[in-house]
Order: C-alpha cells, then structure tokens, then sequence
C-alpha cells in the first residue's frame, strides 16, 4: 500500500473515475445475457422468473449498498492520515460485516422470499420458478455482500483499475457458464442461477488475490485493533446514517413510479423507460464521485482544508462536463433511444412527451450526486441522513402540490425539486464540514496544475 499522493489533478481524477465509468458499462450487458439465453428456451415463464428473482435479489442486496460507502470514506481518511494498520484492519472488518450479513439473509431467506413476493405477485408458474432460482443464488449473498466492502477498500485506496479487472471477470465467466449451462447443458433458469452463483463466489476469490498486498501487513489479523471499540462503533454508526439516507431516497424513487402508475399502464410505462435515462447518467457519474469520495477522504485524513476543497471543485468539474455532453445527447437522440427501448407506439408517444426532464434532471440532479460522495469521503452521514429526510418532506409536499395540478408533468417536476433540495440542503452543511477537519501538517497551498 503506497503513501497517498500529494497532489490533486485533473488527470488523477480521471484515472480514478473512469475505470468506474467502464466498470459499470458492463453491468447491463450481464442482464440482456441473462434474458437472452432463457429468452431461447421459448417460453415466457423462464424469462419472467430471471426478471423477479434476480429484482427481488437485488433489491435486498442494495440495502447493503452502505457497506461500500462507509468503507471508502473511512479508509481513505485512515489511507490519508498514513495509518497503514488501521487501513488493512479496515479490510477485514468490512468482510467479516459483508460475509455476516449474507448468512443472515441466508437464515432469513424463507420469510424474505415471501415477503417479496407478497409485495411483488406473479403467476404460481413464476414464483415457483423464480423461488428455485433464488434458493440458489442466495447462496453467493456472503460472497455478493463482501464484495462492496471490498470494492468500497480499493476506491478508497484509489486502486479502480482492480475494481474494473474485478467486475470485468465477474460478468465474463457469468456470461460464459450462462451460454454452457442454458444453451449447452439444457439446465434452464437453474442454469442461469448456478452461473450467477459461481461468479459471485470467483469474483470474491479473485478481489482477496486482488488485495493481496494487504495480507502481508500483520494488523489485517489483529483483533484487537479489528474489534477495537471506537472504531467500531464509528463504522456502525456511518453505515447505519447512510442506510437511512438510502432507504430515504429510495422511497423517493419507488413512490415517484408507484404514483406514475395511477395514471395509467402508459404513463407508468413511460416513465419506466424515462427513468433508465437517469440510470445511465447515475452510472456515469459514479466515476466522479467515487473519486470525490476517495480524494476528499483522504484530504480529510491529511488534515487539509485546501486538498479538500481542491478534490470538491476538480471532480465536480468533471461531472458536470460529462452531464452537460449526455444533456446535449439525450436532447438530440432520446427520441431514437426511446423508440429503441419500447415498440409501443403509444409508450413512445407518451415518453416524447416528458423527454425535457430527462435532458434537464442530469444537470439539475449532479450537484445533489457529488455533494454525496464529498459528504462521504467526510464520513459526514449524519448529515447526509438529515438532508435527505427533509428532502424526502420537500418532495412529498411538492407531489401533493403539483401533482393534482399538472398530472404527471407535477410529478416529474417534484422530482426535479427533490434533486436540488437534496443539493441545497447538503451545501448548507458544507461550511460544517470544512470545519470539522482537523488540521494536519500537510495543510496549506496545493498546486493548481
């Protein structure tokens, strides 16, 4: 593990953001393999048990999303700070956390399942189906959950070449067993599911080779420094403040679609499609502000204010060139994407209709994405939880505002204004933030090359 480097450039950011940006370009190729080769059994039951299965998994998966975030934050400040040990005992407490959690959904699965489907029915075909499908895939959850602590240690450490190599494999040998065991071995959604299986548990194997150096630093196996007290009950207390924050902004995204769906299968439909816009921008903001996330806790490691705010501007300079030119793209394009995305003349209809928020949302909404990874590389989830439920109230006042009013137009416009409450009330806290760095030695004049 190297010393964190003193300087903060555009070309630095680069190398750490785009290999997030390749890393999740692949993620919906893995999914359209996925549907493709059940796709080839010819029946619909088979595609729509993948579909469920794999929603509901991930569903419960993301709830685990925190693990990465607070493992970024809190190992680039340690990274930052030079404290070598503490970095590799962060390591280990982020796997034991991600393994623990993924045999408790193991244990749980049953009531989990149905749940699930009581929330989300299909037809009694689908959900046996897609129950034999889950019984397996679950099975990789220890292996799926580690592996965000994982990744959340090297963003932090700013190794994201490891993170693309990582999901790069994941996805190439699901892809290969995917066409051996549907297309070659005629296993079907079990197939699909084995596959599934088999890489998640790769990938894991794969990232403890990837993070091999570590191993050779003794405090990964020093339980006293890996249980000790305070820094324990500091990484609890920032992952639980960010799974607030996400089941909070959640619950913005799940009732903008479940309140898009009282006007109508079209509109919902529309704004399905719609949405995978704001999809495909988030995935290529994650670049930046992962980088935001390990720059500024690094910064805050070091003590310096100047690195901080260095590490804010230069990232969030970088998003906004990239949301501008998908802005400008979405403006002369979506129309064609849309019509690639939904054959039904109706749904393109509809879509057209609302395509200026999706070209808007992008600029409007990156102020909100990068505020989240300064916030935390700071490991200021407290006020990341607090910002986001009264962004949570500003949205719910608005839809019931606007909505009535203006349909789905309302909608869509309260969604915008939860994006820049979530900025505007983020950036309120920022002062707080710069002045709850304490100051290091390397604080002082950065270069602004």
């Amino acid at each position: 593990m190297a010393d964190a480097p003193a300087e903060i450039t555009h070309k630095r950011v680069l190398r750490i953001a785009f290999p997030i940006v390749l890393s999740n370009a692949t993620v919906p190729i893995l999914g359209m393999v996925d549907t493709g080769v059940v796709g080839q059994l010819g029946e619909a039951v088979p595609i729509g048990a993948v579909g469920i299965g794999a929603v509901i998994l991930t569903a419960v998966y993301s709830i685990f999303a925190f693990l990465r975030m607070g493992t970024t934050g809190l190992t680039s400040q340690a990274f930052g700070a030079g404290r070598t040990g503490e970095v590799a005992a962060m390591l280990t407490r982020a796997l034991m956390i991600g393994l623990a959690s993924g045999i408790a959904i193991i244990a749980l699965q049953g009531p989990l399942f149905v749940g699930a489907f009581l929330v989300s029915p299909a037809s009694a075909e689908v959900e046996a189906l897609a129950g034999e499908y889950m019984a397996i895939r679950v099975w990789s959850a220890p292996a799926m959950i580690a592996l965000f602590g994982m990744t959340g240690w090297l963003i932090a450490l700013e190794r994201t070449r490891a993170v693309l190599v990582l999901q790069v494999a994941m996805n190439g040998v699901n892809i290969v067993l995917d066409l051996w065991f549907v297309l070659g071995l005629d296993l079907g959604v079990t197939g699909v599911a084995w596959a599934t299986f088999v890489a998640e548990w790769s990938g894991l194997i794969l990232g403890l080779w990837l993070c091999r150096d570590v191993w050779g630093v003794p405090a990964w196996r020093d339980w006293n420094r890996v249980f000790d007290r305070v820094q324990l009950t500091r990484m609890m207390a920032v992952n639980r403040d960010i799974l607030l924050r996400s089941l909070m902004l959640q619950v913005i995204f799940v009732s903008f679609l479940l309140t898009g769906g009282d006007f109508g299968d079209v509109t919902l439909a529309s704004n399905q499609v719609l949405l995978q816009f704001l999809h495909i921008s988030s995935q290529a903001l994650d670049g930046f502000a992962f980088a935001a996330e390990a720059l500024v806790g690094q910064a805050f490691g070091q003590g310096s204010v100047a690195r901080l705010r260095r590490a804010a501007i230069l990232t969030s300079l970088w998003a906004l060139a990239i949301v501008v030119a998908m802005a400008l793209a979405f403006a002369l394009w979506g129309g064609a994407i849309i019509d690639l995305m939904a054959k039904a003349p109706e749904v393109q209809a509809e879509a057209r209709e609302f395509i200026l928020y999706i070209c808007i949302a992008p600029v409007v909404g990156v102020a909100a994405f990068m505020l989240d990874g300064i916030f935390i590389g700071a490991t200021r989830a407290g006020d990341m939880r607090d910002m986001m439920a009264l962004s949570l109230l500003i949205y719910i006042l608005s839809a019931v505002a606007l909505v009535p009013w203006l349909g789905n137009h309302g909608l869509w416009l309260a969604l915008l204004i939860s994006f820049i409450a979530r900025a505007v009330t983020l950036w309120q806290r920022y002062p707080a933030l710069e002045a709850s760095v304490a100051p290091g030695p390397q604080d002082g004049a950065v270069s602004a090359r």
